[in-house]
């Protein structure tokens, strides 16, 4: 007993969701007792009808009889009755539960995913989440708006058969439980097999659902080089380890369910066999034979249907199980216990990083940043140059605390980063990416991601700010056109101009433009780097760029190499000192 309340652990877990839901837990309850007593009467009503409406009617009076055969089929109708409205209410009640938890879930889980810092996906793959998402949850609401209903049902209907029997006809009943026993016990260490197959099973198909969403997020790439049957192969030996898995586990399962009911019908029949030479004998009557061989189909087919929900129950526990394990992932970066307020900053944001070491959580060995030393006066715009894993990206990333510093500190206004609650330091800060992330939705939706509560003439004052008129006025559909998943309707140019404007909108003390115009052409480019000369007015703005017009803009300019910054000035300033800066000057923008 201990060993399989330990094995269905995991769905323990989640008895915190179902109790939310007391009372509608408890109407199905009574639904559940209501047809299961129906059931369990019905045999009983079967054993008055056989010995009391059609035993030989005394002479001249079959009137009698028919009356007591109607009064015991309306009996039993009535029980029909009865059953049929509680199982149809046990049904919904416990399906609404099923769908309500299994909603909280995922809900739930795809709440606390949002809120994991990047390192968390640096090791799990979005496919894989989803597929945890979507299917694991599928099979944990078959478990709950069905199974667990199911399984009680029988359960009740077992136990209540059992001692029905063991109440008519004890002698037969104690020798059909003692075989009994010996098939349920073989039938628990098959079970302990189900469940490991049942957790591979799941594994497997979340591999291939990784492997999807990393493809299909790149069709373009494998179109281009010509790998659209090699990533099919992929997947298809993903899928068909996925395959082999769960025929496995369906196999394994198969074999319980088939040793269980023949073991229980097999005992049951014996049971059966006696209740017949008893009747012969002259021991019990006709309708207690009656009755005991529906108490016998009542016993079996509980037995049977336990066999089946035990398969589902394991197998929901090892989908419960990966779920717990995304909620049981707790994010590195912490909110502090007491946060700090910032006053409103005028004029932007002061930056100062002192004796920042930093390396990536998966690359531990790595070391990005050695000591960096470096201060951002506020409203200053400053252009970070380098070589490519200089630190440039990750300055960015640790301004908006994805990762917290190995050693050293980052201050904001001379407030320590990690007594800022998360969601004030980042209020403050807009960013505009190197690849611009576009949402499936509108472009006025895409505009006001970066502040929900803009008027319409805002999101429209930010758009005409970032030069996203010049194409809208030429859409039918206007700032309500869908843009396509991911923008792929809009070319790269335009996904730019309204990731720009996204980040004008919010209007945040802090900006960070990593190639804010990579993918623009000269006209666009000429006209956004007007606007964004009033967005970063104002306010301290940090750009990561290759390009000399960009940098040119910069009151400085910070050259980093190996997480070190070896140069600081101006461009004029740079070049004339003829170090490393002159020299990417001299590759990068041809001077």
């Amino acid at each position: 007993m201990t060993a399989a309340a330990d094995r269905l652990q995991p769905l323990r877990d989640l008895l915190p969701h179902v109790a939310r839901y007391r009372a509608q837990v408890g109407l199905a309850l009574v639904f559940l007792l209501l047809a299961a007593g129906a059931t369990l009467a019905l045999p009983h009503a079967v054993k008055l009808l056989v010995d009391g409406g059609l035993t030989r009617p005394p002479a001249g009076a079959p009137d009698e009889q028919l009356a007591a055969i109607r009064e015991h089929f309306l009996f039993l109708f009535g029980l029909s009755l009865l059953l049929g409205l509680a199982t149809a209410a046990r049904f919904y009640t416990v399906s609404w539960i099923g769908e309500r938890v299994t909603t909280d879930l995922r809900q739930a889980v795809y709440a606390h995913v949002l809120r994991q810092s990047p390192q968390f996906f640096e090791t799990l793959k979005t496919g894989e989440v989803l597929s945890r998402l979507s299917t694991d949850t599928t099979v944990i609401h078959n478990a709950i708006g069905s199974s667990v209903s199911m399984g009680l049902r029988n359960l009740v209907l077992l136990l209540g058969g059992l001692a029905m029997l063991l109440t008519t006809t004890p002698r037969l009943m104690l020798s059909v439980a003692g075989i009994i026993v010996l098939v349920v016990l073989p039938a628990v260490l098959i079970g302990r097999r189900v469940r490991r197959l049942s957790r591979a099973s799941q594994d497997r198909l979340a591999d291939t659902g990784g492997i999807a969403g990393e493809v299909l997020n790149a069709v373009p790439v494998v179109q281009s080089y010509n790998r659209e049957e090699a990533e099919a192969d992929r997947f298809g030996r993903a899928n068909e380890e996925a395959f082999a898995a769960s025929m496995r586990r369906t196999g394994t399962r198969s074999a319980l369910t088939a040793f269980v009911i023949i073991g229980v019908f097999a005992s049951l029949l014996y049971g059966m066999y006696g209740g017949v030479s008893a009747v012969l004998a002259g021991e019990i009557s006709a309708g207690q034979l009656s009755q005991t061989a529906l108490y016998v189909m009542v016993v079996a087919g509980s037995v049977a249907v336990l066999a089946e929900v035990w398969g589902d129950l394991l197998r929901a526990a090892g989908a419960t199980e990966r779920l717990l394990e995304l909620l049981a992932t707790h994010s590195p970066i912490a909110e502090p216990a007491l946060p700090v307020s910032l006053p409103p900053a005028a004029g932007g944001l002061q930056l100062r990083f002192n004796a920042v070491r930093f390396a990536y959580p998966s690359r531990p060995a790595a070391s990005v940043l050695h000591g960096l030393d470096l201060h951002i006066a506020a409203g200053q715009t400053v252009a970070l140059v380098g070589p490519s894993g200089a630190g440039k990206t990750t300055v960015f990333q640790l301004v908006q605390r994805f990762y917290d510093v190995a050693a050293g500190a980052i201050l904001v206004d001379g407030v320590e980063l990690r007594r800022l609650s998360l969601a004030e330091l980042r209020g403050r800060i807009a960013v505009v990416p190197q690849e611009a992330v576009i949402f499936s939705g509108s472009i006025a939706d895409n505009i006001a991601y970066g502040r929900p509560g803009a008027s319409a003439d805002e999101m429209r004052a930010a758009a005409g700010a970032a030069f996203v008129d010049d194409f809208v006025r030429r859409l039918p559909e206007g700032y309500d056109t869908f843009v396509g998943e991911r923008g792929l309707r809009l070319s790269g140019g335009q996904r730019q101009r309204i990731a720009i404007a996204r980040a004008m909108l919010k209007d945040a003390p802090l900006l960070l433009l990593d190639e804010a115009t990579s993918s623009l052409d000269a006209e666009s480019e000429r006209v956004v780097h007007a606007a964004l000369d009033v967005a970063m007015a104002g306010r301290t703005t940090i750009v990561i760029a290759h390009r000399l017009a960009t940098v040119q803009r910069a009151d400085r300019i910070i050259v980093l190499d190996h997480g070190r910054v070896v140069e600081d000035g101006t461009h004029a300033v740079l070049v004339a000192t003829g170090g490393l800066y002159a020299r990417l000057a001299a590759l990068q923008f041809a001077v």
